[in-house]
């Protein structure tokens, strides 16, 4: 018998919004998961960061330039056990041509993979990459103008390990909610973690939907995670402990990321 989880990913206080095309009988959106075969650590005791090896990808930087701009870009991957990063995305997605530029940087990265007790794993991590760019306006050959993008220094990149929420939330530091609707955009999941199914729940064939609240705040980070409808039989446990592994692009307002309260419905259902 095969399990299959659903997700479903709904704003706080009835503003919905989907992140997937299918939807259950009652309205609620809802996306399927693919089957997952890798798991990806975050911070915890016995894990260690991906070390970037430096010199991978030979680089060339522009000598003279009229327009210099300095740009901080975080992205979002895993780096696997073989040190090749996966799943690049955008942590705060824009229309910047330096973004395209770290992306390429980052893809073309290979590290000294991250450990748990020792051994090589999948560790999820956010790179942090400053550029500084040159960014000159040429026309190409059909008499076009367009912005070019070259380096005029090396590039910066750090890897921070992602983290789970801390057991005791200060709440305060997280900031005054925003509610998503007219100027306020709703967060966007870019990981999220298949749960697993207890064998408990197996025997019994239980099977249901979890209701978890929480907080995205301005990182994209899941924070005061908590049950509001449990189905027990150790779901609700597997539920929390999936959804405090999910990252999202934290919802905006007037352009800068503000925190909110969001629910996520985990379907757990033999088919």
């Amino acid at each position: 018998m095969r399990v299959l989880w659903v997700v479903a990913f709904f704003v706080w206080l009835g503003a919905s919004f989907s992140i997937g095309q299918q939807a259950d009988s009652t309205g609620s959106p809802m996306v399927e998961s693919k089957p997952s075969k890798v798991m990806i650590y975050t911070l915890a005791p016995g894990v260690t960061a991906p070390e970037l090896i430096p010199g991978i990808m030979p680089i060339l930087l522009v000598e003279k330039c009229k327009k210099k701009v300095k740009s901080m870009i975080p992205i979002s991957l895993y780096v696997d056990a073989e040190g090749v990063p996966h799943d690049l995305a955008f942590l705060y997605p824009r229309e910047f041509k330096p973004d395209e530029l770290a992306l390429k940087l980052v893809a073309g990265d290979r590290f000294k993979p991250g450990t748990y007790k020792g051994l090589p794993v999948p560790v999820a991590v956010t790179m942090m990459v400053t550029l500084n760019v040159c960014m000159d306006k040429l026309k190409d050959s059909s008499g076009q103008q367009i912005e070019q993008v070259r380096l005029w220094s090396l590039p910066e990149q750090k890897a921070i390990l992602l983290q789970k929420p801390p057991e005791s939330e200060d709440l305060a530091s997280i900031g005054a909610l925003e509610k998503v609707g007219p100027g306020v955009s709703p967060p966007v999941v870019l990981h999220s973690v298949e749960p697993e199914f207890t064998d408990e729940a197996r025997s019994a064939k239980h099977q249901g939907t979890v209701i978890i609240s929480l907080i995205v705040d301005t990182q994209g980070m899941p924070r005061d995670i908590h049950v509001t409808r449990p189905l027990g039989f150790g779901l609700d446990q597997k539920a929390i402990e999936a959804v405090m592994k999910f990252r999202f692009k934290p919802a905006m307002k007037d352009g800068k990321p503000v925190p909110v309260k969001v629910s996520i419905q985990v379907k757990f259902i033999f088919i």
